[in-house]
């Protein structure tokens, strides 16, 4: 009996392959630093907890498939406070953003097709393309420039007849760059002269650390019905449990064959969508303060990689990451030392290899992602504890040749 090729192709998330030798580390008593996933340490907000506690409806059903109209109604509320303008009926509720992209995959693309994505991306873009035999074409994007959006020619070099659609994330995962108003309108631009689709995904949307800088895709009218953005309150209210994201687009064409996929998985949960009414309609409060913890986090660990030499990377702008190139032969076996056989007075370290972050083969070798999610006390001593390892890994290297 064989499997599909489809799930063959899928990899493991790169993200979390390295658990069992976490756990076996903590099982001998070893302090583990995690910053590998973007689990975001920060308290959920009170009304959403509030919210799942007085829950009162028995027996909990089925929501509507597009989602209760209360949230879409709610999601257009937080909208506006971000210049973008979209109606209940214009936004669907999903199992978080991760639905709503196998969605788009499903509905934008035949098997074969194409979609241009911009390298180092969201690992999971992988997994839910080949699940549905898309193909997706890699723009490589640098970190000695700050993984910056390559020139329109390296861009429109990568379109051929199949391509169908281009995602961006910004604020980037895992890259934490923010692509700037003028790479964006570059980007418009292609996509309006070729009439591909464009997703956008906007789950770190606030997330930047000079608030002046935040943008949408959603400000440049002239592919708005081009445009599908994909959102979450998993990061900005530390929610990720929750599973609560939408899709939105002013496309109808677009809602109504999404919709046929709502109609097949029946719902999101019910709970969770009531639960973050009041968050949503009132987000700024809890995500200033949001904000400014990770710039300072952000801040810690760029100034600590800065100070080991041969390490090159870039100031994050936003979300909650940065990709950095150590002075090693390759990542996955310095993430394996890391965890497996070095030790700093009881302490070790887990980031993530960034290879699987990239569709081009041999790119990312050297590099790793790391996820700011501890407080800054705790961060400090993780660097420190990456610095030595990264010494005593070298050494051994020199030694073995």
């Amino acid at each position: 009996m064989k499997l599909s090729k489809r799930i063959n192709k899928t990899n493991a998330s790169p993200i979390r392959k390295f658990v069992p030798l976490a756990n076996q580390a903590e099982k001998s008593g070893v302090k583990v630093y995690y910053l590998n996933i973007g689990q975001p340490d920060l308290r959920t907000p009170s009304t959403i907890i509030k919210s799942l506690k007085n829950y009162q409806q028995n027996p909990i059903s089925y929501a509507p498939s597009t989602g209760f109209e209360e949230t879409r109604k709610a999601w257009g509320e937080y909208f506006k406070k971000y210049r973008l303008n979209y109606k209940a009926e214009e936004i669907l509720i999903t199992n978080g953003a991760s639905e709503a992209l196998i969605w788009l995959f499903i509905t934008l693309c035949d098997p074969g097709d194409e979609v241009l994505v911009f390298e180092p991306f969201y690992t999971n873009y992988k997994s839910f393309a080949s699940a549905v035999n898309v193909k997706l074409v890699p723009v490589t994007c640098r970190v000695e420039d700050n993984f910056a959006l390559p020139s329109d020619k390296a861009i429109e070099k990568k379109i051929t007849k199949r391509t169908k659609a281009v995602i961006i994330c910004n604020p980037n995962n895992p890259t934490g760059t923010l692509y700037n108003k003028k790479a964006v309108s570059r980007l418009v631009k292609i996509v309006k002269k070729y009439r591909l689709w464009l997703i956008s995904d906007e789950t770190y949307r606030e997330m930047v650390f000079n608030q002046k800088d935040i943008i949408s895709l959603y400000w440049w009218p002239e592919i708005r019905q081009q445009l599908i953005i994909t959102d979450s309150v998993s990061k900005r209210f530390s929610f990720c449990g929750g599973r609560v994201g939408c899709l939105a687009s002013k496309n109808r064409t677009v809602i109504e064959n999404c919709l046929k996929l709502a109609q097949a998985r029946l719902s999101a949960s019910s709970l969770e969508q009531m639960s973050v009414l009041t968050i949503l309609k009132n987000p700024k409060t809890y995500t200033a303060q949001l904000v400014k913890e990770y710039k300072r986090r952000a801040d810690v660990v760029y100034q600590a990689l800065n100070q080991i030499p041969g390490v090159v990377c870039r100031q994050p702008q936003g979300a909650f990451y940065i990709i950095a190139s150590l002075p090693i032969d390759d990542a996955e076996k310095f993430v394996s030392f890391m965890l497996a056989r070095f030790r700093y007075q009881k302490q070790t370290v887990m980031v993530t290899p960034a290879a699987d972050f990239y569709a081009t083969p041999g790119l990312g070798k050297k590099e790793i992602r790391i996820a700011y999610v501890l407080n800054t006390k705790e961060l400090k001593k993780a660097m420190v504890v990456l610095q030595k390892g990264l010494e005593e890994y070298n050494n051994i290297s020199k030694l073995k040749i």
